[in-house]
């Protein structure tokens, strides 16, 4: 591994180089795309730059697709991604250390992360031909060739049980827990991974899981660096090649819709803590709904633009109320949940839940003013380049464009679009999307 360690060493150099005498090149880089015979999806974006490819594989295969009573079940798979590969072959088998000593010597990065909707799968490293050869053959394993161990797997699962435990004494765990369960229902986006649920996964439940969600032809492929069409190609065959053929690829059941709130819910749940948590939502919409900049722009007003929010200008600086406000959608495959957030002082939780929920209202009704309007457009048109000015982050927008079906051309007309908003088309979307009268409140915090 000497000489790879050598070519590592020297690639790395060279791309440091080249990356403090090149000017930024990120933005209005075209996206290619295509489909792979084995049926995988590919974006590329060819960024000469540096010497460097980053790329993301998605599965759809997050936590949504967990049984009820094995909550946590995608995220642990992909815990077991990185604890060691099978033996195959001439390949001898690698354990967690040999792992992150091979990609130590490669210079390069593998991680493997699950969310609400998603199993993925993240590779960086330099583009030098015998290092990206290295690390495509070595990602493969960790993706495909997992090595489920019985003890291993034990050990993660106490570790992580361990630590919902612990989480469990914070009074904004309570919160985040009663709030998902009273804002999603029984749809999957609620479910919270327990000891309880951790304790009815085996081994066998996570090969099964990958082996039905984890395929060739579902995977969608995102890379941002300095390859061709040819090498992206020539990587994605590498990279998926381990996993088993699947000449049917059935589609896999379809997971039903965030039930809309009918009536107001509000909780309060006692807590001895110095602050009241307080969370205040409803479910707000998909990622690829057409709304989306306009509802950008408008939460932004309303408590996603930091101090400048109407938010914390009625809460804290009018009232004194609460030090930090804040409001967010969070959309994905469905219905992500739209939150205001807040902590204030128990007694001070009632005055400060009517503040923010006439706040809310009024904001629905009215619409934002030509100024604030201005200044929200002013301030993410001007962030913009912020959002695109590395490898990774343009990677993380091409696999948003990848996962959502968006246009290819969706971050060369994304400034565009949000300066042709106008108070109307803002104040119509958050009335589509938010209900103020069947909102959900969560308090956590003070005494019975």
């Amino acid at each position: 591994m000497r000489s790879t360690q050598h070519i590592a060493m020297r690639a790395l150099l060279i791309g440091a180089a080249w990356f403090f005498s090149s000017p930024c090149a990120w933005a209005l880089l075209p996206i290619e795309h295509w489909t792979e015979p084995g049926g995988a999806r590919v974006w590329l974006v060819h960024s000469p730059v540096i010497p460097m490819v980053d790329v993301q594989i998605d599965f759809d295969a997050g936590s949504r697709r967990d049984p009820a009573a094995q909550a946590g079940l995608a995220g642990a798979v992909a815990t077991m991604a990185s604890k060691g590969v099978q033996g195959k072959g001439a390949e001898p088998p690698l354990d967690e250390n040999a792992l992150g000593e091979a990609w130590a010597d490669l210079g390069a990065g593998f991680e493997a992360r699950a969310d609400n909707d998603t199993l993925h799968y993240w590779l960086r490293t330099l583009t030098d031909a015998p290092l990206l050869e290295h690390a495509a053959r070595l990602a493969a394993r960790q993706i495909a060739e997992p090595d489920w161990n019985e003890a291993l797997w034990q050990r993660e699962r106490a570790r992580w049980s361990a630590s919902l435990r612990e989480a469990d004494t914070h009074p904004a765990t309570v919160a985040e827990q009663a709030f998902a369960a009273a804002v999603y229902g029984s749809h999957p986006y609620g479910q919270r991974s327990t000891p309880q649920t951790l304790a009815r996964i085996g081994v066998a439940d996570l090969q099964d899981f990958h082996a039905r969600h984890v395929a060739a032809c579902r995977a969608r492929v995102s890379i941002v660096g300095a390859v061709s069409r040819a090498q992206a190609q020539t990587l994605v065959a590498t990279l998926l090649a381990r996993l088993p053929a699947t000449p049917d690829c059935a589609p896999l059941p379809d997971v039903g819709e965030v039930a809309a709130l009918t009536a107001p819910a509000e909780q309060r749940i006692p807590f001895a803590s110095a602050q009241a948590h307080v969370l205040i939502g409803q479910p707000g919409f998909q990622r690829r709904d057409p709304d989306f900049l306009a509802l950008l722009v408008g939460n932004h007003i309303l408590g996603g633009g930091g101090f400048v929010s109407r938010l914390t200008h009625a809460l804290r600086e009018q009232r004194g109320l609460s030090y930090s406000v804040y409001s967010y959608f969070a959309p994905g495959l469905h219905a992500g949940a739209f939150t205001v957030g807040l902590q204030t002082r128990p007694d001070q939780a009632a005055e400060a839940v009517e503040v923010a929920r006439a706040q809310l209202a009024r904001f629905i009704a009215e619409g934002p003013t030509e100024a604030e309007l201005r200044a929200a457009k002013d301030n993410l048109v001007g962030g913009f380049a912020l959002r695109i000015d590395s490898n990774k982050k343009l990677l993380g927008n091409v696999a948003n464009i990848a996962w959502n079906d968006l246009p290819l051309d969706y971050l060369e007309q994304w400034s565009q679009k949000v300066q042709a908003l106008t108070v109307d088309e803002v104040r119509a979307a958050m009335a589509r999307k938010l209900q103020p009268e069947r909102m959900v409140t969560v308090v956590v915090g003070g005494q019975p």
